[in-house]
Order: C-alpha cells, then structure tokens, then sequence
C-alpha cells in the first residue's frame, strides 16, 4: 500500500461523501494495519478519527468488513465479545473494508462521521478506487 495509492481511495471517499453531502473521517492502512493515510473533511466529528482509523485496523485485522464482522458479534454470535480485544481497537459497525489485490488483502479503508450506512457507502466507493 502506497501512499499515492491510500490518498487515491481517500479521494475517491471524499467525493462520495460529498455526494451525500455528510463530512467524514476517512482512514487506510497497510497489510500490517499501520496508518498510511488519514482525511478529516471540514466538520466532521473529532470524535471519530480514532474510530475510522480503528475501523480500518479491524477490517484488516480480521480480513472482514466491519458490517460483517458486526452480523457475527450479536450476542450469541460466534464473535461475541470481541469488541474488547486488540486492547478495545475491534470496531463492530459498518464503514471499515479490506483492499485487496488480486485476490490478497493488502490494506483496508476506515470511514465514520455519519449513520452506518453512509459510513459503509463511503467505505465501499473508496474501495472501488483501490
């Protein structure tokens, strides 16, 4: 994961989330879930850097969407609980997704500053400039 390539994703977020018209945080790491890039559109919520970043972690963490991760984590769920691992860094809402490369994940986009759903679609058009 380049650079040049997490700011292409970043951008790609940022004109989709200007489409809905809601500021984001958008995050990307590298195979090794180490920050490579991170944008905080004019007024989005301070208080979710951590989580989009956190978001990107997890997704690449467990090779998972973040929504789909969340499916697997209701109570009874054979991920329940795992929210408290990683040192409380797993995040079970949508807006986090892996990038891959043929076929191999290689990084992953973090997206939050709206409802789950604008996160996701955030998340999922920043993925398709990967």
């Amino acid at each position: 994961m380049t650079l040049a390539e997490a700011r292409r994703v970043i951008e790609a977020g940022e004109a989709k989330a200007a489409e809905i018209g809601q500021p984001m945080n958008i995050a990307v790491v590298d195979a090794g879930g180490n920050l490579v890039a991170h944008v905080r559109m004019d007024g989005a919520w301070i208080g979710s850097i951590d989580i989009s970043i956190n978001k990107a972690y997890t997704s690449r963490a467990f090779d998972i969407s973040t929504k789909e991760l969340a499916e697997h984590s209701q109570s009874g769920g054979q991920f329940f609980g795992i929210h408290a691992s990683n040192g409380g860094r797993v995040m079970i809402f949508a807006g986090g997704v892996p990038l891959r490369r043929n076929g191999t994940v290689v990084g992953a986009v973090g997206v939050s500053g709206g409802t789950g759903e604008q996160d996701q679609a955030v998340a999922e058009a920043a993925a398709a400039a990967f």
